[in-house]
């Protein structure tokens, strides 16, 4: 008596078919994380430069609420002449 072995084969296939498709796929993710990794890379160099080429500016804060108080003045002087 023959044995009919169609079914196995028919499974191995899709078996092989879903492996190849499931190794292409992390391949593929692989590839994106390594080319994420090299432009982070390249991100961090620039922000290391650009930190060491900035000056720190200590009196923000005075300086904003200088600008503020100039800013409102002339609103005021502004309302004075015209009358707005």
């Amino acid at each position: 008596m023959r044995t009919v072995f169609t079914g196995w084969y028919v499974g191995y296939a899709i078996a092989a078919v879903v492996i190849v498709i499931v190794v292409s796929l992390v391949g593929w993710i692989l590839s994106l994380a390594r080319r994420i990794h090299v432009q982070a890379q390249d991100i961090i160099e620039e922000v290391v430069e650009i930190k060491g080429t900035t000056a720190l500016v200590p009196a923000v804060g005075k300086v904003n609420e200088k600008l503020v108080s100039i800013v409102n003045q002339c609103a005021t002087a502004r309302h004075a002449l015209v009358g707005d």
